[in-house]
């Protein structure tokens, strides 16, 4: 796992996990996982799934050569809305790249520890034990 700044401004986590490294064999399998992962979590709500590849490849958009797939999973932390400007970060995703032979997890971090911790958690839990 690394955290680092994408594009000098957004931290970021990201997750490598070769495939070998996992039981799940697609993105869509990793989205379930991650979907009853949000569904264990009190007070955390699923909101659904984007397939960013279709998307991207529907309107033209240049895809990198390595991602086969790339989905993201949304759902929401919000335990309050102590003001408007709260709406910019929420609601949370997490991204999921098949690139071949592994698969990059990433989200952008939270400004609230406990979801950065559960978002870590449920990325490092993909590993095989």
């Amino acid at each position: 796992m690394k955290q680092l700044h994408f594009q000098e401004k957004y931290p970021v986590t990201v997750v490598d996990i070769a495939k070998s490294e996992t039981r799940y064999d697609s993105v869509a399998a990793i989205a379930g996982y991650f979907k009853d992962c949000v569904a264990k979590t009190p007070r955390v709500s699923y909101i659904g799934e984007f397939d960013h590849y279709a998307h991207t490849q529907a309107i033209g958009g240049e895809i990198a050569p390595g991602i086969r797939a790339a989905i993201n999973v949304l759902f929401c932390f919000g335990h309050a809305l102590p003001n408007p400007q709260v709406l910019a970060v929420r609601p949370r995703s997490i991204g999921i790249a098949d690139m071949g032979d592994h698969f990059v997890v990433s989200f952008m971090d939270a400004p609230m520890k406990p979801a950065n911790d559960a978002m870590q958690a449920w990325a490092l839990g993909l590993r095989n034990a």
